[in-house]
């Protein structure tokens, strides 16, 4: 006989609807983002406008290692490589290096390979993904720090791999790195020229920046349709108790590949497009403290929350940024001259500000909020899925 379901459990919202406080702060920070390229320009350049490049590409790293860290709960050190493996795919394919080096693919193409990054896009998600599932495969029984030290050293062999392949083959240009990358185009429009539309002119660095919101957009809505959704719950089923999510039936395996195949992607789409941004990639933009810096927006952020990883990204790359500049001269100003140097002021700030947050915001800026308690009722035999 079947259990009748109360009728306050049957009027509860939907799993699959995102919160009205998520949805009015992301319809903000789009506001925000629309019109802060102008208003940063008249405070400090071309300059400033770059800094907000750079902070975009850094949330679109943060949000995907937020499905990784804030979703699923595996803690991975070495997300920069699956960056580096996208910027090199752009490296490769959207510049003459090859064809300078290899003489076979110089008689096919002349002038080098010289692909759109809108066609290097999808190669690259589709191999950082692929290198995503080769880390997470030999990784699957590992937990907490032994996962960590695992994907850190991951990360150290891709830079290391990078620095280092540039003989007998050269293939990489090792740590010279690789140049004359193109930029990206859109039917036949540059975005490294400057344009003048509706009587206002956009360099460069403005043109990146509303390419950059697109696709920050873009990754925003799929990590939203991701995050209510049956994988984005099993994701936080494994991240709470992952004995009990396998009790519940969720293929804890094959749910812990696609954590890392989809936080790999938007590495690699992140790296993709700043290859084409820089025009230069080489293995020193590849380093662990890139790693760091990453899993630091999204822990001081609010791990799992959208809008606290945007927040968390705007904040630390426009504070580390504000700190550069203004630090010598605050010091000038006060005692004369310099007493510490920008740098290592920048540093100490950045690393007392990290301990200031996890004492007394530990779940972070702007932590994800946490729904109250429903008894969940179900009718007898039935059994829950993800």
């Amino acid at each position: 006989m079947n259990t009748p379901i109360p009728s306050s459990a049957a009027q509860a919202a939907p799993l699959t609807k995102t919160p009205a406080k998520t949805m009015a702060a992301l319809l903000g920070f789009l506001v925000i983002a629309l019109c802060a390229p102008f208003l940063v320009q008249t405070l400090g350049g071309n300059y400033w406008v770059r800094v907000l490049d750079f902070a975009l590409i850094y949330i679109m790293l943060a949000l995907g290692l937020n499905i990784v860290v804030g979703f699923a709960g595996l803690l991975d050190l070495g997300y920069i490589a699956f960056y580096a493996v996208g910027a090199y795919m752009m490296a490769l394919l959207g510049s003459p290096h090859l064809a300078n080096q290899f003489e076979w693919i110089h008689q096919l193409f002349p002038n080098g390979l010289h692909l759109s990054m809108w066609f290097v896009l999808p190669l690259a998600i589709l191999v950082a993904a692929t290198f995503g599932v080769l880390l997470g495969a030999p990784t699957l029984k590992l937990r907490g720090d032994y996962l960590a030290i695992v994907t850190l050293g991951f990360g150290e062999i891709i830079r290391i791999f990078l620095n280092n392949l540039d003989r007998p083959l050269n293939i990489t240009n090792g740590p010279k790195g690789i140049t004359a990358v193109d930029p990206v185009h859109i039917f036949g429009f540059n975005f490294s020229k400057t344009h003048e539309i509706f009587g206002l002119k956009f360099t460069p660095v403005f043109m990146y920046y509303y390419l950059l919101v697109v696709l920050v957009i873009a990754i925003v809505f799929i990590c939203l349709r991701l995050q209510n959704s049956r994988i984005g719950r099993a994701f936080v089923a494994i991240r709470e108790d992952e004995i009990a999510a396998k009790a519940m039936g969720i293929n804890t395996r094959n749910i812990k590949l696609l954590a890392f195949a989809m936080g790999a992607s938007f590495g690699g789409a992140s790296g993709a497009v700043f290859g084409a941004f820089q025009g230069f990639v080489s293995p020193e933009s590849f380093v662990l403290w890139e790693s760091i810096y990453i899993l630091a927006i999204v822990v001081l952020g609010g791990m799992g929350h959208i809008p606290g990883v945007i927040l968390g990204g705007v904040l630390l790359v426009g504070f580390q940024e504000l700190l550069r500049a203004v630090a010598e001269p605050a010091q000038n100003m006060i005692f004369g001259h310099t007493i510490v140097d920008a740098e290592v002021l920048r540093q100490l700030l950045f690393g007392l500000a990290l301990v200031g947050v996890m004492l007394y915001r530990p779940a972070g800026l702007w932590p994800s909020p946490r729904k109250e308690d429903r008894p969940v009722i179900r009718r007898p035999g039935s059994v829950g899925r993800f």
